[in-house]
């Protein structure tokens, strides 16, 4: 008999819709780490401010080289001399003719905010340059080729006194932007008086946010699929029709806007720009942040950017109460020194036990799939007793009873 009216099965349950997904652990998270960041700069002092804008310019530096070296798997070592090309080329943009530490200071006097965006494509023609060579070089061969910026950078830092200042470098003209001066004049919101610190915080925030947010579109979209085709394989990236070449190159002018975005504002944090500051130690310090927070990641070039800058920040301000560790010129171990021992540890640690870094860490954990639970398997009915076994004859009541 043909059975007509089979039972259907249940309906799988949908997925769940956009508000089910963004009431997660991880988006309450993130809207209270924003609340948190926010509210800053009402309850903490201006050490702690500068700190965290030192972590946001080296966040977004770091961005940039790990688009560079994590995802497209170029190495890249010059990259200090991108950030002393946005610093100094605000300054020289922004700034006015002067008489300054005996150097006669060249200066074009153009708005702030236009000298800003200026600097950040002065930096990204400067990679445009360099570009051919980054384009057919890779691995080391590139490292010791961009390795070649530094010196180039600083041996003109130092000389070309009209631009740069010489040794004692040059004042870094206020930001200006729609008739909002970032400076230490005094801006009182709910009875707490802003300064040059407090006003730079939100900037920074927002240029932050929007490098991470571009960052992520990139390397989740087409173009990162191809990058990450070439840092795995180039040959058969080629072969699948990826332009290397060209991705190549066209990824190292975005890393050095990057870098020029971060010297921009590094110049506007520290109001004076120094060539000291822009040497090998600080394209190291680079290398080191994308490799402890995680190489092709937005997240771990914002968390190895923290770790590796705030550092010497924390050790400096508790040098009196941390072990080993002493106030600069006192002879003991300066904060700079142990931070430096602390995050080359730190360096070693995550390349033998945490390849993918600090951000892969909680990542992991998030994704681990839960062990699967055993379907209920239905009681099956005992079978019936059988008086005999099959093929033998049953035994007589009586046995003087025949069968």
């Amino acid at each position: 008999m043909s059975d007509t009216t089979a039972a259907t099965a249940p309906a799988p349950a949908r997925a769940g819709g956009l508000t089910d997904r963004l009431r997660t652990p991880r988006t309450y998270a993130v809207l209270l780490g924003s609340l948190v960041l926010l509210a800053l700069p009402f309850y903490v002092d201006r050490f702690w401010l500068q700190a965290g804008l030192f972590a946001m310019v080296a966040a977004i530096g770091a961005i940039g080289l790990n688009m560079l070296t994590g995802a497209t798997g170029q190495l890249s070592m010059g990259h200090a001399f991108f950030l002393a090309v946005g610093a100094y080329g605000y300054c020289v943009l922004a700034g006015e003719s002067s008489t300054e530490n005996g150097h006669t200071l060249t200066g074009l006097g153009l708005p702030s905010w236009l000298a800003a965006i200026l600097a950040v494509l002065l930096a990204g023609a400067a990679g445009g340059i360099f570009s051919p060579i980054a384009g057919r070089l890779r691995g080391a061969y590139l490292g010791i080729a961009t390795l070649a910026l530094i010196f180039i950078g600083q041996h003109v830092l130092f000389n070309a006194g009209s631009l740069t200042g010489g040794y004692n470098g040059r004042a870094v003209p206020p930001l200006s932007l729609f008739g909002f001066t970032f400076d230490d004049t005094e801006l009182v919101v709910a009875a707490v008086p802003f300064g040059a610190s407090e006003k730079l915080w939100y900037a920074g925030l927002l240029a932050l946010l929007l490098s991470a947010l571009f960052a992520r579109g990139v390397l989740r979209g087409r173009p990162g699929r191809a990058m990450n085709a070439i840092r795995d394989h180039r040959i058969a990236a080629g072969v699948m029709g990826v332009p290397v070449a060209r991705y190549r190159a066209g990824v190292f002018v975005l890393s050095s806007m990057y870098a020029g975005l971060a010297g921009v504002l590094l110049a506007l944090v520290f109001q004076r720009t120094v060539p000291e500051y822009f040497g090998m130690i600080l394209s190291l310090e680079y290398l080191a942040m994308i490799v402890i927070g995680g190489l092709g990641s937005v997240a771990g070039a914002v968390i190895g950017a923290a770790f590796v800058s705030l550092l010497p920040q924390v050790f400096t301000h508790y040098s009196d109460s941390l072990p080993l560790v002493s106030a600069p010129g006192t002879g003991g171990l300066a904060p700079g020194e142990a931070s430096r021992y602390l995050y080359g540890a730190a360096v070693v640690a995550v390349v033998l036990f945490l390849p993918g870094g600090l951000a892969r860490l909680g990542a992991d954990r998030a994704k681990k799939p839960a062990a699967p639970k055993k379907p209920a398997v239905p009681r099956q009915p005992a079978p019936p007793e059988r008086s005999a076994a099959p093929n033998q004859p049953a035994t007589p009541k009586n046995p003087g009873e025949k069968s």
